[in-house]
């Protein structure tokens, strides 16, 4: 699914995510680890960025990533597969192979994954908490 913003688009992609999400906060890991040009930012559903950017029923479900960039938003599988095409190299590749796969089955699994991440990874207290070296990639 693909949504215009109804704000200014920001100068750079945003990731938001669940912040309590044990599998989220993984998976922003792996992305920082991955996303070797810093090009990306990321920013928690339950933040003020989120707040002014990602509709209200979207971000208020927090069962799917939301995906800002070049003035869209794109949500559940479909920000997955443009978060790794942006970040580019075999990930790109990988986030292309995945948008071949039809939209609908594409988000079938990604429903099933969100609907058990709490049991399986576990939620967290409050939002991950960026180290010193991290917090210039990180929105509020």
């Amino acid at each position: 699914m693909v949504q215009q913003l109804t704000t200014e688009a920001p100068a750079y992609p945003v990731v938001f995510f669940d912040g309590v999400c044990g599998l989220c906060n993984h998976a922003i890991n792996f992305l920082m680890s991955k996303d070797s040009a810093a090009v990306l930012r990321f920013a928690p559903l339950q933040g003020e960025t989120a707040a002014r950017m990602v509709p209200d029923e979207i971000r208020q479900s927090l069962n799917t990533f939301v995906f800002a960039d070049s003035g869209r938003l794109h949500y559940r599988s479909a920000a997955m597969c443009r978060i790794l095409m942006r970040i580019g190299g075999l990930w790109g590749f990988g986030g292309a192979l995945l948008w071949l796969i039809p939209w609908p089955l594409r988000d079938l699994g990604y429903r099933f994954v969100s609907k058990v991440r709490y049991r399986l990874f576990g939620k967290h207290e409050a939002c991950r908490l960026p180290t010193a070296a991290e917090r210039a990639r990180f929105l509020d």
